[in-house]
């Protein structure tokens, strides 16, 4: 079958190409904006890319069209494809159609830490044999690929809520059915498509209700939009997780970046995970991947062997170019939460040296401006914050270590002044960054 995918660069449509050439398909697709690591990893599997969107992209005729959620009516090709009648579906529906029956699957939803969480558990699961199938919003460096399609029962997907297409506005993870479910955290976001946390709440609660009495959910303990979520109605079991609480599976930090941590199962210690990564949010999203993973037979021990190995993902502060004493950083967080738990992190881990945060508000929650009042606030863990922000947007609240700068070459300037021996540089964006990363390490190079 030739398929044709829009939108196939976003990290959710990216995976599903991989799966569908995997399937033995003839897969093309195209979007407005290509580039690296997703373009990268497409073109080394043989997938045809075609950069912006018109008619001739759907030459010669698809027999199947996967149409992304970024993508709306009044898009040329949209238009293209609903004009000659081609067969269309969302890459929700297909992969639940076409993958995930008869699967064992294992969902990580949340508003945090979904790629990471879902990458520890894949990893868990290969290491201890189970060879699963899994589609990442990102590249696990274990792995070094978004998705896989193998003979394996058992499938792990990073469960987003954000919705399936423009024809279908149900949250993505209601297509899922999972057995083993991980719900991360609770926040308002996705300000384009939901009016308040009550609508998500509502299609968490969805998704919810389609995990079976056998099946498991795994809480972070002390969560109320989770635990009113769960209110509305809830028919699996529940277990908990949580830092020096009550939950089943429970850590207690030997270090304070988090590096360090010995793990509990009801009341036996079952080990410590001494590993790279830092923060409390990865502490909490390494316990929920060994609950899960535990739920289908893997024992505490041996997850955690795994995560002493786990080299998390790319672009979740992954290390970019490191010289003369300072480091630059390669970072997704683009919600307020996720950017101070990851500063707080690497406050922890680095002491007292210098913390240059560079940000671009680029997702749509953020440009709508819903939480201009507490990206200042999100950002007290650095010397210095930079926020990217052309001068058609809207002005933000700012705390006094925080500057604006509206252009790339502004932020370079800044970047020469600011770096010293002893500094860490953190990039958090979404996107491309415009090319930043780039620019910055040439920077570097020069000193």
């Amino acid at each position: 079958m030739r398929i044709h995918i829009l939108g196939i660069c976003g990290t959710f449509m990216g995976g599903l190409a991989v799966l569908a050439k995997q399937l033995g398909h003839e897969v093309s697709g195209s979007d407005q904006n290509v580039y690296p690591p997703m373009s990268n990893q497409l073109r080394a599997q043989g997938i045809t890319l075609m950069e912006g969107y018109c008619a001739e992209n759907l030459m010669p005729r698809p027999d199947l069209v996967i149409i992304g959620n970024a993508l709306s009516r009044g898009n040329s090709e949209v238009e293209a494809v609903l004009n000659q009648g081609l067969p269309y579906t969302s890459g929700a529906q297909w992969l639940s159609e076409n993958v995930l029956q008869d699967k064992w699957v294992l969902a990580v939803a949340g508003t945090h830490g979904k790629t990471t969480t879902s990458s520890m558990l894949a990893w868990i699961l290969e290491k201890q044999g189970f060879n699963p199938s899994f589609l990442i919003g990102g590249i696990p460096l274990n792995f070094g690929i978004s998705a896989r399609l193998t003979d394996s029962n058992f499938f792990v997907i990073e469960a987003d809520e954000y919705d399936a297409a423009f024809f279908d506005k149900r949250s993505k993870f209601v297509h899922y059915r999972p057995r083993t479910a991980i719900l991360n955290n609770l926040e308002y976001d996705h300000a384009d498509i939901f009016p308040d946390l009550a609508a998500i709440q509502k299609q968490f609660h969805h998704f919810v209700r389609t995990v079976p009495s056998e099946g498991l959910l795994i809480v972070p303990e002390g969560d109320m939009a989770l635990e009113e979520t769960l209110a509305l109605g809830c028919w699996t079991p529940v277990t908990y997780t949580s830092i020096l609480g009550e939950g089943s599976w429970n850590a207690d930090l030997l270090t304070g970046d988090g590096s360090r941590f010995a793990v509990y199962f009801g009341v036996h210690h079952q080990g410590e995970v001494h590993w790279n990564l830092t923060g409390e949010h990865n502490v909490r999203n390494a316990l929920a991947a060994m609950a899960a993973a535990h739920h289908v037979g893997v024992l505490p021990h041996d997850a955690i062997a795994a995560l002493s190995n786990f080299q998390n993902v790319k672009r979740r502060m992954e290390v970019l170019a490191s010289k003369d004493g300072v480091t630059i950083y390669d970072d997704f967080a683009h919600h307020p939460t996720a950017i101070a738990t990851t500063l707080d992190g690497l406050r922890q881990h680095v002491g007292g040296e210098k913390i240059i945060a560079i940000i671009e508000p680029r997702s749509n929650t953020m440009r709508l401006g819903v939480h201009q009042h507490t990206l200042a606030a999100s950002l007290r863990a650095a010397d210095v914050a930079i926020i990217y922000q052309p001068e058609s947007q809207s002005a933000l609240t700012l705390a006094s270590n925080t500057v604006v700068c509206s252009s790339l070459e502004e932020i370079v300037a800044r970047f020469r002044n600011e770096i010293q021996h002893g500094c860490h540089v953190v990039l958090m964006s979404n996107g491309s960054f415009g090319g930043l990363h780039q620019l910055l390490i040439s920077e570097l190079e020069k000193v």
